[in-house]
């Protein structure tokens, strides 16, 4: 991979990288075996952009493949697996060549490649493959899934450099001060933890005083708090003064692997992923070799659910064991195995394809942890045992595409499936996932059934690496409509509606009470954590099951939320902790985040904001007075903004008449943020300031800035007045250009004025200061301001002679835009401002978009666990250890699998309730008139022995003792209190009540008051 495909690859680059996206651009991938398993892997590898991938497969398409590999269909029944899916996972990646081998496998071929995986592979193969590839340095990969059941071996050779173990960016701190003493101890600014650990690397730049320690190379530290740490002897260095940087340097690791052959007897090797299963994790490494076993001997997998095969299975086992000598072995968990064997499911191939794909990766870039070398995984708690079991016969093959599922679950939970009615929120990466999943297995693909997708987004260029049911023609297309059609051809018998809504309080005449009453679950693939609460809100409101996923990068987490027996997603929580202090944003940056931010803001400001005030001013007579009572500063920016942008050039304001104007626009505005407002900070706090204790001013998180002086031949500077100078052109409809030759000769024309610092100017310092000063009020020169900018917006003749304008809103992925041109050079210019390393731009897109790293191997793992949740709130499990909420990260392969948190209890007058609970109520019963507000009263106390003092409808009051009220219908009130008419669609009113009995209880069950 020459160049990389920022377009194409723009979310990945986020998580691996540059330089792991370069050494995947030369490996060459062999992977055997096409059945889902294989395809799962396959299809990961390619989106992920290595050379070439070469998938092998000998046999022949049959139905149960058609239970999880996506790319067969009936009409490939009997032809060669690998051929038939050759053109699909082809079209996955313009970048990648795939290419197709259906003879067997043999060592002239498997020396062509960097990396082999196995899968659906025998034992013999695995041996003898693994120490060929051992021995030649080739990276081996073994996975398989059997049922519920799952394996993953790597072989990564001798020695094996891992480049980056974790892909987290190199953690850094600010100084506080550094002892002379042996060892010295480094203390951090007490605004952020350091983030190191004990034995971590690290360097010194911008230390003030004790400067030997910016020449050093890296030096290992211990850790002595969150906020300090010891390096070393210091006592003959200078006497520290201020500031400095510390930063973590990387140290690459070497590692080394056994050969299978050899780690087969190693279980120290084994990475438990569920700590509830430890047991369970040994035996299945004994029941996986017992497998390979008996069909060797038998050349069949043991028959769905018989019992003397699985007896025979647990006797190889035991045998086993007799060398392996374990103190325990899960023999429920080997007759299961034996008995779900020929099982072959989407979700389960979902999961360990997704981390096989990972290791692939891994190998092929040195970028994270490899495995150290098993792994096995199961889901047997989907098979609680039932208290009538069904006929081994409803388990056989039915000559049907769900035969591999049917063989594990049997034929009416296949049914059941079908019958399903579910709600898919989000089409993105997830969301392609799961409905994958759902058309491999067969979710409401009945006559009965339903799958109703929304997603109100359009397929972009940047989708197509992880969204892997879009293709390049599908561009601009509903993500829901081209994700509906996709699954449909992977499944015909599909029953699928797909909506184009943005799931929030607007689309409940939509998805209303009636549209959730008839669903049976809900799964949420979205992208942020307000519609995930909505949602969340939604489902306990109507006591329907959720599911939930998300990704960021490497880590994903999953959710599952069963009505009465777990705890909800819950409401958002506070992110105010990770919010930039205003006063750190405007006077104090100190990391590139800050910078970032700030030029955001000033985007948002003068591209976005002021012309839509301009825009509202111009078509809303009460604009101005709207505005004064957002207090006066805030006033005085925005009508302020208004005025100057209504006004031109030549009578004192900033509107522009032509090209030249924004030119001169851009390059004071550059003057302006770049040296006159820093000459001002330094004015108001010199570079040798103290506070009043005597330290230093500028130390520790506060960065002595400087001002720059604009130099027409320095490329950031010209990038600044360029993108401004544009930018500012097209919100008043002025066509600019890129061309900077033309624009720095428009420069030698244009008249900077003089700056002198004023005395006056007041900084805060910190937010507590500035919040104090605006509860305070303005000054006088600020209302006599005020006043006159009220006067000049009076006038008549100014809005008949005014203009609309055109608001900018900031789009990261269109590079001809100028939008990511502005920030970045904005924010490096303030960077040199303040001394803090630039970003490039897509560090910067990263950061000021707010963008999300993604990778196709977390979201398809993260999609196969969602499933087999799936599988067990179809199956109706009413025991909360059945169910799993996990937590993983496949870089550094972290997994945690657990059981879910039931549900908070709350007590109101001794009476103990959960989120679950509510007081339903029928506002109106047959043709009988609808209860009135006393009506409603009176049957809460004769139920429930509650006194409502206070009713709350919203933000509304309905009921505080206001005895009129009582006379009226509920739903007159809330219409009386809320000057608003009920919508047709809205069947459902939930009031929340104080009782008598409990004023000060937080937490109250909520009223569910029908409208019938």
């Amino acid at each position: 991979m020459s160049q990389i495909d920022e377009g194409f690859y723009s979310r990945q680059l986020y998580v691996l990288g540059r330089d792991a996206m370069q050494l995947m651009g030369t490996a060459n991938v062999l992977i055997a075996g096409m059945r889902g398993l294989g395809v799962e892997i396959a299809k990961n590898v390619i989106l992920s952009g290595v050379k070439s991938v070469t998938v092998q497969d000998e046999g022949c398409t049959a139905w149960i493949d058609l239970s999880s590999q996506f790319f067969l269909k009936e009409s490939h029944l009997g032809q060669n697996r690998a051929t038939c899916s050759l053109q699909q996972l082809s079209a996955l990646n313009p970048h990648v060549h795939v290419s197709a081998h259906t003879g067997p496998l043999d060592e002239d071929l498997l020396l062509q490649f960097q990396v082999v995986v196995l899968t659906d592979s025998s034992l013999d193969d695995q041996k003898r493959f693994g120490d060929l590839c051992h021995s030649h340095g080739i990276k081996f990969i073994v996975a398989d899934t059997r049922g519920l059941c799952g394996q993953l071996f790597c072989d990564f050779g001798d020695e094996f450099k891992v480049l980056d173990h974790n892909g987290e960016m190199p953690a850094s701190a600010m100084i506080q001060s550094i002892s002379k003493d042996n060892p010295g101890v480094v203390v951090c600014t007490d605004d952020q933890k350091h983030g190191f650990s004990d034995g971590t690397k690290v360097t010194f730049s911008e230390v003030r005083g004790m400067t030997e320690l910016n020449s050093m190379g890296p030096v290992e530290i211990t850790v002595r708090s969150p906020y300090s740490f010891s390096i070393g002897d210091t006592s003959a260095f200078s006497e520290y003064e201020r500031g400095g940087i510390v930063t973590e340097v990387k140290q690459p690791r070497m590692l080394n692997f056994k050969p299978l052959s050899k780690a087969l007897l190693d279980l120290e090797l084994l990475k438990m992923n569920d700590f509830g299963k430890i047991v369970r994790h040994k035996t299945l490494h004994l029941a996986f070799q017992a497998l390979h076993t008996f069909v060797k001997k038998a050349q069949r997998l043991p028959h769905i659910r018989s019992q003397s095969d699985a007896d025979a299975l647990l006797a190889i086992v035991r045998e086993l064991n007799t060398v392996t000598q374990l103190e325990q072995l899960d023999e429920v968990a080997v007759k299961n195995l034996s008995y779900t064997a020929q099982g072959d499911l989407a979700p389960m191939n979902a999961f360990i394809g997704g981390l096989a794909a990972q290791e692939v990766i891994k190998a092929c870039s040195g970028k994270f942890t490899p495995l150290q070398q098993w792994l096995y995984f199961d889901a047997l708690e989907c098979l609680a045992q039932e208290e009538i079991k069904p006929a081994e016969s409803s388990f056989l093959p039915k000559g049907t595409r769900y035969d591999g599922q049917i063989a594990v679950f049997g034929s009416a939970f296949q049914e059941k499936l079908e019958k399903q009615k579910y709600f898919l929120v989000g089409a993105g990466a997830i969301g392609c996932e799961l409905l994958k999943n759902f058309a491999l297995i067969g979710l409401g693909a009945g006559e009965e059934g339903q799958i109703t997708v929304t997603d109100m987004d359009f397929i972009e260029r940047s989708n197509l690496n992880r969204q892997f049911l879009f293709r390049s023609q599908d561009i601009g297309k509903p993500k829901s409509e081209v994700a509906a059609k996709a699954v449909r051809e992977m499944n015909p018998q599909m029953k699928i509606i797909a909506h184009q809504n943005r799931l929030d309080p607007d689309s409940e005449g939509v998805y209303g009470c009636d549209f959730f009453t008839g669903l049976d679950g809900v799964a949420a693939a979205l992208d942020n954590v307000e519609a995930r609460v909505y949602l969340d809100g939604r489902c306990v409101q109507n006591k329907k099951p959720m599911l939930e996923g998300g990704t960021l990068g490497s880590k994903g987490h999953t959710l599952v939320v069963v009505p009465h027996l777990t705890e909800s997603y819950g409401p958002a929580k506070s992110s105010s902790s990770n919010a930039i202090p205003l006063c750190t944003l405007k006077n104090f940056p100190h990391r590139i985040e800050h910078t970032l931010q700030w030029a955001r803001d000033q985007f948002e400001g003068l591209f976005k904001q002021t012309p839509e005030n301009v825009n509202r001013f111009l078509g809303d007579a009460g604009f101005v007075e709207q505005t004064l009572g957002h207090g006066d500063a805030e006033a005085l920016e925005a009508l302020g903004g208004v005025w100057d942008s209504l006004v031109d050039m030549k009578t004192g304001g900033q509107r522009p008449i032509n090209w030249k104007d924004c030119v001169s626009w851009a390059r004071c505005k550059w003057e302006t943020l770049y040296n006159n407002e820093i000459r001002q900070l330094l004015h108001c706090f010199p570079p040798n300031e103290v506070t009043s204790n005597g330290l230093p001013f500028w130390s520790g998180s506060k960065r002595c800035p400087h001002p720059l002086t604009f130099d027409p031949n320095n490329t950031t500077h010209m990038e600044y007045v360029v993108a401004a100078a544009n930018l500012y052109g097209q919100i008043y409809g002025i066509k600019g250009t890129r061309d900077v030759a033309s624009t720095r000769q428009i420069l030698q024309e244009v008249h900077v004025p003089s700056f002198t610092p004023n005395s006056s100017v007041k900084i805060h310092v910190t937010d507590k200061e500035m919040q104090e000063d605006k509860e305070k009020g303005s000054d006088d020169a600020e209302k006599a301001r005020l006043e006159e900018l009220k006067g000049k917006l009076a006038s008549p003749v100014l809005k008949s002679s005014a203009m609309q304008m055109y608001p900018i809103d900031f789009e990261k992925d269109d590079d001809t835009n100028f939008h990511m041109d502005y920030i970045v050079a904005a924010s490096n210019l303030r960077a040199e401002n303040y001394d803090i390393p630039a970003a490039d731009r897509l560090q910067s897109k990263r950061i000021a978009g707010r963008i999300i790293p993604a990778i196709a191997t977390t979201t398809a793992a993260v999609a196969g666990l969602m499933c087999l949740e799936l599988y067990k709130l179809v199956l109706g499990h009413q025991n909360i250890s059945f169910y799993r909420t996990a937590y993983i990260n496949l870089a550094v392969q972290y997994f945690v699998l657990s059981q879910p948190s039931r549900p908070p209890k709350f007590q109101v007058a001794g009476e103990k309730y959960t989120l679950w609970d509510d007081f339903l109520v029928e506002g109106r019963c047959g043709d009988q008139q609808e209860m009135t507000l006393g009506d409603l009263l009176q049957m809460i106390k004769k139920k429930y022995n509650l006194t409502i003092s206070y009713l709350f409808y919203g933000t509304g009051i309905l009921y505080s003792g206001q005895e009129e009220r009582l006379k009226q219908s509920v739903s007159d009130v809330v219409r009386m209190v809320t000057k608003a008419d009920i919508p047709p669609h809205k069947k459902m009113l939930e009031l929340i009540p104080s009782f008598e009995e409990d004023e000060d209880c937080e937490l109250v069950p909520p009223i569910r008051y029908l409208l019938l």
